[in-house]
């Protein structure tokens, strides 16, 4: 938590000193809620979710799927 802190602290000052540190810091976080948010919503559907209706259901191919012999 204190290397966070630190790093924090680091871009925070270095930005506030800038003259357009606010709209990098913007621009940062609209890159950040793109790659988090919607690469994830397109590429990364909730497969199990369509496939299977109960947690019991979802848990159960999990497990048989990890432990399954690839031969």
């Amino acid at each position: 938590m204190h290397l966070l802190n630190e790093i924090y602290h680091l871009y925070y000052d270095g930005f506030k000193s800038m003259k357009i540190g606010k709209k990098l810091w913007l621009l940062i976080a609209i890159k950040l809620f793109i790659l988090f948010v919607i690469v994830k919503w397109i590429f990364f559907p909730n497969i199990l979710k369509t496939k299977f209706d109960t947690d019991a259901q979802r848990s159960t191919y999990i497990l048989e799927q990890l432990t399954k012999n690839k031969e």
